[in-house]
């Protein structure tokens, strides 16, 4: 897999625990920070869900991790392609339904990752 691609798999995987992060443990202090446009009043009330929600971004970045340790190329690239298309759905999905910006943080470089391992 080229350099490139494979520091891109590795910063997207640590935007995900990153939000895995916020998500789970930091939701009512950096969550605010990050979901500005959320109601105040409803973090306290949204905790679980929202570490629900870090969970599962957990599990996207784990999967990206797991690629760096795969020795097969066209399996490396089958799982890494597999998690980058989860992470652009769920970038679309939450476009369309909680902020349009989420489509340029996860989206966009999910899919440009997916375009170069397919070309490379």
């Amino acid at each position: 897999m080229n350099t490139f691609i494979s520091i891109l798999i590795g910063f997207i995987a640590f935007l995900h625990l990153y939000i895995m992060y916020f998500e789970m443990f930091a939701w009512e202090t950096k969550g605010r920070k990050v979901f500005s446009d959320f109601p105040k009043e409803l973090f306290g009330q949204t905790t679980a869900m929202a570490a629900n929600q870090g969970l599962y971004n957990g599990f996207l970045a784990a999967g990206l991790i797991w690629t760096f340790f795969i020795e097969n190329e066209i399996w490396k690239d089958n799982v890494s392609l597999f998690f980058l298309a989860c992470i652009a759905i769920a970038g679309i999905y939450g476009a369309l339904t909680v902020s349009k910006k989420i489509i340029f943080v996860q989206t966009v470089p999910a899919a440009l990752t997916i375009i170069l391992i397919l070309i490379f």
